[in-house]
Formats: C-alpha cells, structure tokens, sequence
C-alpha cells in the first residue's frame, strides 16, 4: 500500500501504517487519532497490535482491554472474548499465570452468558489450555486441546486459530516423542504463515515457535532453514520489536555452530540490547563464546551477569572452571545440576550429558562417565536427529579410550567426527578428532594419529579455539 499523503487524518496514517506493518509509526498515529476522538474497537485492536510490535506491551495492553469494553458496549460478546483470549495468551506467555487465568475466566463466561458452546473463540480457548499443559510438561493434555482447537479452526476458517492449534499439537507431539510426525504438522502449519495468510501476531509466534522446537529435538538442519526464513520476515518490518531480539539469539547459535564466531558475538550483543529480548539466553551463550576463545575473564563476567538475571548458566560455567583447572568446583556443579535436572530423554539432558560425560573424565570418575554415555546414547536414539547422536559418538568413543580399549573406540570417533562434518559444526568436529588421533596413536597408529590431530589444529587455529589448542598441545606431548 502506499503512504498516505502528509496531510491526511491522524486516523488515515495509522490504518496505512499498520497496512505497511511500520508498528512504530502506526502506534503514534492511531494514538494520535485516539487522542482527538476516542477511537472504536476495531482501530482500538489495530493499536494494541502496533504497540506489541513496536515494543510496548503495556501500552498494547491497554488498548487491548479498551478494545474489549468497546466490543462489550456494542453488545458483541464473541469479539470481546477474542480480545480477552490476546490478552490472556500474552500474560500467559510472560509468566503472569493469575491474571492470564482471570482473563481466560472472563472469555469463557462471556461466550456461555452468549450461548456460544462452539465457535473459533472457544478454539481459541482450547489453544489457552494446550498451552498451559504444555507449560505443566503435560503434553498428552496439550495435544488433545491443540486438537479440539485444529477442528474448530477447520470449521470456522479461521486462519489464525488454525496455525496456531496446528503449532501448539507439532509441539505436544514432539513432547510426546513423535519427532518426526511434530516436525512434519509444524512444517504444514508454517505454509499458512509464508503464504502471508495470518496476522502478524501469530505469524511471528508460529516462526519464533518453530525454530525452538528445532531446537527441542537438536534438528540443526531444520533449525538453520527456519532461522533464515525469520530473518527474512524481520527484515520486511524494519520497526518490529519483539521477534527481532528471539531471530537474533537464533541466528547468533547458528553462527556459533558453523564456527562463525566473530559474528555470533555481534549478534548475541545485539540481541542483548533489544527491549524485552532474551538477554539472560544471550548473556550465557556470550559466556559460552568467550570460553571457546579462551577469554575466560570476559566469559566469568558473561555468565555471572546471566546468573545474576535469574539464568542457570549451567553447564558452560562448569565447563569453564574446567578450563581453568577447578577440576574440584566443575565436578560439584555438573554433579549439582544433575540432581536438579528430570530423568529421562530430553533436549535438557542431551544438551547436559556431553558436559557431565567430559568432567567426569577429567575426574577419572569412568563409572559415572560411561552412565552417562549410555543415557546420552539413549536420549539421541529417542529425538531422532544426527546432533545429539554425534555427541553420543563422541562420548562414548571417549569412554572407550579412557577404559583402554582404544581399538574399539576409534571406529565410534571416526562416525562422531563424519555426522559433526555433514552438519558442518566444525569445533565440535575437531573435539572428536583429538580424541580420535589419541585413540589412534594408543592403538598403534602413529600416522593416522598425526594426521587427525593436524587436522584439528588447523581448525581450532581457524576457529580461533585458543583455549583447545592450548589443551590439544599439552594431551599429545611426549
């Protein structure tokens, strides 16, 4: 749409403002009018819309709530359930679990004083309690809501309910194990989203939604394509706040990954300082870059400020008092966080285990390194994508050569070292072939040896790895 002449009303601006999706500059014009006629409800939900993206939750609320009473004053119950269901998804998603449930509450008692058993408001409603189950960890109850609300998306056509219930129920499967069949109903659901089909809103959750549940299951691949789709939607809203500060952190792991180190740090900077971002996930995987790169002054700093947050900057912190020698404080913490964590598979035990496996043999505690291998090979087989099966390989291949049997741990390194290359995460590659070099030269293969650690040298020099090289040097003297 093109921009309204300079001259028209406060009110024109704004509707074409939202139509071009500048949040910003929407929010001020539509205040603007608000502010010389008080405006009606569906210009009221234009505004609460513009002030979310445009980084004013509060300001977004309030319109928000006007939004309902106005719906109310018209005597249209529905659409002022509708308005109390954003309001309540929002608070839900903040973590203000009372007053998403009095908003909730009030939906629902307004469609039953309507008599509305079945309508999109009360799929919306459903969409509530999947999520709050999915919240509780109890994803059998969330996918049963998530379906409720897929059907009635499906009879009501409402675009924005049926992403959203079609979303929620990938996630609940994933949760429940399904990983292929999650994946597979997300991807589906994102078609509505790329076909520019739903609101802004909910295109900016199904896309920040979709990239953590690859990361749920590890799903690098996946993860890499989703995270570039994000930040092609971010980038055709220049005034977009909220999701901008969510790619960043995305886009800064996947930079990590690849070895990109330099940019994921500019990335994790900045999604430091977008308003209401994820700065305590940022911080933590800043700490995590500065151990790499063996900075281990700016990585303390990194993860003290995250734990000051409220964040557990586990296991990285440990894996830098490892580093730095506290052999003693790095055993304690892992040792901590393992009582703390559940049992069973997970994408927290998969991203735990390799570090609990690498001090545990630091502390020639094998017993507990080779539990925790095995659990770690048990949780990969359960999520079903090559990351966590790689970190598996690599931990048990360093069981092995830790328990001496060093001619059966040189096959299971070399398929660590292959599935870490096919993904292209080149630190985690190199890791696994130091060890594969010393299971070679401990077997007996002193040129293969040679050639392995060559290889990671040059590629923890490359990645700027100070910290393993230093490491590397000192495992294979003599």
């Amino acid at each position: 749409m093109a921009p309204t002449a300079p001259h028209a009303p406060p009110l024109d601006r704004g509707r074409s403002a939202f139509a071009r999706r500048a949040w910003h500059d929407a929010q001020a014009e539509l205040a603007a009018a608000d502010l010389a006629a008080p405006l009606g409800p569906e210009d009221l939900e234009r505004l609460a819309v513009a002030g979310y993206l445009a980084g004013d939750e509060l300001g977004s609320d309030e319109a928000r709530v006007r939004a309902h009473h106005a719906w109310l004053h018209r005597g249209d119950r529905p659409q002022a359930a509708r308005c109390a269901f954003w309001l309540a998804y929002r608070l839900l998603g903040a973590g203000d679990l009372p007053r998403a449930s009095g908003w909730a509450g009030r939906a629902r008692r307004l469609l039953d004083e309507d008599g509305r058993p079945d309508c999109a408001e009360q799929g919306y409603l459903r969409c509530l309690t999947g999520l709050q189950a999915l919240f509780e960890r109890d994803a059998a109850h969330a996918y049963a809501a998530f379906g409720e609300a897929s059907q009635a998306g499906e009879r009501f056509r409402d675009p924005d309910l049926l992403t959203l219930a079609r979303h929620g129920a990938g996630r609940a499967l994933i949760r429940l194990g399904w990983t292929d069949e999650g994946s597979a109903l997300l991807d589906g659901a994102m078609v509505a989203v790329q076909e520019g089909e739903v609101s802004p809103v909910v295109a900016g959750e199904a896309y920040c939604g979709r990239v953590e549940a690859c990361r749920e299951i590890l799903d690098v691949r996946r993860a890499r394509t989703w995270t570039e789709a994000l930040g092609r939607w971010c980038a055709g809203q220049p005034q977009l706040v909220p999701y901008r500060g969510r790619w960043l952190l995305h886009h800064a792991e996947m930079l990590h990954l690849r070895g990109s180190w330099t940019e994921a740090l500019a990335a994790a900077r900045r999604a430091c300082a977008v308003p209401g971002g994820p700065e305590t996930a940022a911080r933590c995987l800043l700490g995590e870059l500065h151990r790499l790169r063996g900075a281990y002054g700016d990585a303390e700093a990194e993860f003290r400020r995250a734990a000051d947050a409220g964040a557990d900057p586990q296991p990285g912190l440990a894996l830098l008092r490892l580093a730095q020698g506290r052999t003693d404080a790095a055993v304690a913490a892992v040792l901590r966080l393992a009582g703390e964590m559940p049992d069973g598979g997970g994408v927290e035990r998969a991203r735990f285990l390799p570090a609990y496996v690498e001090v545990m043999l630091a502390s020639h505690d094998l017993a507990a390194a080779r539990e925790a291998s095995e659990e770690l090979t048990a949780v990969g087989a359960l999520l079903g994508t090559p990351r966590p099966r790689a970190a598996a390989a690599q931990a048990s291949g360093a069981v092995l050569l830790a328990e001496g049997d060093a001619r059966s741990a040189v096959p299971v390194l070399r398929g660590a070292c292959g599935v870490w290359s096919e993904l292209e995460i080149p630190y985690e590659a190199a890791r696994a072939r130091t060890t594969l070099a010393l299971a070679c030269r401990a077997a007996g293969d002193a040129d293969a040896a040679a050639a392995e650690l060559s290889a990671a040298r040059a590629e923890f020099a490359r990645l700027g790895a100070a910290g393993d090289l230093f490491r590397l040097d000192a495992s294979t003297s003599g």
